[in-house]
């Protein structure tokens, strides 16, 4: 853009997208996340997660909520392609002809230096709230730049609570099958056109990977991308992957990875070890944000319901906290453990059917992780069944998903 852009534009630019942005009809669905968004003025509030998920929604929400008006402004608009830290002169003297003490920037991360204006609007007394969809926002340089004046939040697709809401549905396992089908990304929920979806990938690739990161090689991305779709729920060996995807070294694949993990397109989960190194150079299981985006994006005709289910399981317990590993000592397997402060609050298999021939490979795992962290109490989350099990180290609660989801 330029510091060429006239005062006058740039502020018809802003009443634009705010009276687009503020005239859309929100969806009536109360995020869970609501509660937890402080209002203060102190520091400024940063909503980050996947494209397409609810933020600007949310916050537009949020903004009726405690505020009269607000100035408003989508950095992503090509009309303001070009600007950069230069503009932010400009931009203050449109702020300041209205008058307004409340700031909403939507992406405001893909401009060079953002920190430090945002820093500097804190320092006048404005109220600063932002939207993002990359997960640099919630790093610790942000926290240096910002000197710790931000509190991050992050929002995700419809959790299946979510999605019940959404839906005026019940919890039952006829519901759960939607939801491994459907997802919770509310654009599709409301209109159903599978294009909405295989845009929304082709959108995270190109805009959140590609340009961002300013990669040659597209078309290496998004083979990567489609394994990824296809493998969801899967340990994931990087160095296997280099002949697939047609690139030279694994550690172009271990920047991928980091690449795709801060857009919220996966995340990956590293086995259990008391040593830190151990941790990282272990293989990770790999999940997918959200189980429409797995059914779009996916040439495997095999619909893994299993994997979707633990899918589901993991993202319902990354909702809650980011410590989260995978256990296996011995030969024995068990899905997640989730720890708080160097402590493990649970441990969760996941099995969409328990059988005869996989009961007692379920719970052997489950028990020597209880065994391995000194727990009385695992769970087991399947798709229908119920059972509690009292065993020599402590109890086992089997649990429907459609009522550990809502937990």
């Amino acid at each position: 853009m330029g510091i060429n852009m006239q005062q006058s534009a740039l502020a018809e630019i802003a009443r634009d997208q705010k009276s687009k942005a503020f005239s859309e009809a929100e969806i009536v669905t109360e995020r869970t996340l609501m509660p937890d968004l402080p209002d203060t003025s102190t520091h400024a509030l940063i909503l980050s997660g996947i494209r397409r998920c609810g933020k600007s929604t949310l916050l537009r929400q949020f903004v009726r909520r405690h505020f009269k008006d607000v100035f408003y402004l989508n950095f992503e608009d090509v009309k303001l392609y070009g600007f950069d830290i230069k503009d932010f002169v400009l931009l203050d003297r449109v702020i300041d002809e209205t008058g307004l003490k409340v700031l909403f920037f939507d992406e405001i991360q893909i401009i060079d230096g953002w920190e430090l204006y945002i820093r500097q609007k804190l320092d006048q007394k404005f109220q600063v709230i932002i939207t993002g969809s990359n997960a640099s926002l919630l790093s610790a340089e942000l926290g240096t730049k910002l000197t710790g004046r931000h509190i991050t939040k992050e929002l995700f697709p419809f959790s299946y609570a979510e999605y019940l809401d959404f839906k005026d549905d019940e919890a039952n396992g006829e519901s759960l099958s939607a939801y491994l089908t459907e997802g919770g990304f509310p654009d599709f929920l409301k209109q159903k056109l599978p294009e909405i979806l295989d845009f929304l990938i082709e959108d995270i690739l190109n805009r959140d990977i590609i340009v961002r990161y300013g990669l040659k090689d597209g078309g290496a991305i998004k083979k990567l991308c489609s394994y990824l779709l296809a493998n969801n729920g899967t340990l994931i060996v990087p160095s296997k992957l280099t002949s697939a995807v047609g690139v030279k070294s694994t550690t172009t694949i271990l920047n991928y990875f980091s690449y795709f993990e801060n857009s919220y397109l996966i995340a990956m989960v590293p086995k259990f070890d008391w040593s830190a190194k151990a941790q990282m150079l272990s293989a990770k299981k790999m999940y997918v944000i959200d189980p429409g985006l797995v059914q779009a994006g996916s040439t495997s005709f095999n619909r893994n319901v299993g994997h979707l289910l633990e899918s589901v399981v993991f993202w319902h317990l990354r909702r809650k906290t980011k410590e989260i590993y995978y256990f296996n000592e011995n030969n024995k397997e068990c899905d997640f453990i989730v720890r708080f402060k160097d402590k493990t609050m649970q441990i969760v298999q996941v099995c969409w059917e328990l059988t005869y021939e996989n009961t007692e490979r379920e719970v052997n795992g489950l028990l020597d992780a209880m065994r391995y962290f000194k727990t009385e109490n695992g769970i087991i989350v399947s798709s229908n069944s119920t059972d509690t099990v009292q065993t020599d180290l402590g109890l086992i609660s089997v649990i429907p998903a459609y009522q550990f989801l809502l937990t």
